[in-house]
């Protein structure tokens, strides 16, 4: 699954970079008038669970890395404005376990305005799991809302199941942040056993309330 996952997002940057060179994309143009304030709040709520963006704080390992993606493109002198188009055209575009249009119209603008002004520039790191403890909102918030819907941490991700529905029991939840599955990533290892503890009883004691 590892093996999977690098060779997909190594396909990924070099679409990146091909996109970038030709300046071209297959979705329409990026707009100049772009709220990035609300780019931010909907990358964080919508995308960091999944990609690592420093300036975010997003540390995420399902999809690639957009610092690494861009980083390179940025020291060639690449304009914002090239980034964006690629980041729009990735939105529109996506592919599991990325879903298209996650987020869609001037949100959409305002997401790809937001990375392209930030990504392969550093930034705030994401805080590690150290500093989450073992406050199981806190971790699922920090780890888990972006890709899952759950009322009770005031998350919308749709990339993984809606647990709210699914109603996980605690055992389940635990195996699953242990050990991932699918597009999930394996959590052992990053977390502790005591942090996998909590957001597995914050999970199954939560969803659906």
């Amino acid at each position: 699954m590892n093996g999977r996952r690098r060779v997909a997002t190594g396909l990924v940057l070099a679409v990146a970079t091909v996109l970038l060179a030709s300046a071209c994309g297959t979705g329409g143009k990026a707009v100049a008038q772009a709220d990035q304030q609300n780019g931010q709040k909907l990358f964080q709520s919508k995308c960091a669970g999944c990609h690592t963006l420093a300036a975010a704080g997003a540390s995420g390992t399902v999809g690639p890395s957009l610092d690494a993606a861009f980083a390179s493109d940025r020291q060639q002198g690449f304009p914002d404005s090239s980034i964006q188009n690629v980041v729009l055209d990735q939105i529109r575009e996506a592919s599991m376990p990325m879903p298209a249009n996650l987020v869609t119209g001037q949100d959409a603008q305002d997401v790809a305005a937001y990375v392209a002004a930030v990504a392969g520039q550093g930034g705030a790191e994401a805080p590690s799991p150290a500093q989450l403890g073992t406050d199981g909102k806190k971790i699922f918030q920090g780890e888990c809302a972006s890709c899952h819907t759950l009322k009770a941490a005031g998350s919308t991700g749709t990339i993984g199941p809606n647990l709210d529905q699914l109603k996980p029991a605690l055992a389940i939840v635990k195996r699953q942040v242990t050990n991932g599955g699918a597009v999930m990533p394996a959590f052992k290892g990053k977390l502790s056993d005591a942090q996998i503890a909590a957001v597995a009883a914050f999970v199954s004691s939560s969803a659906g309330k």
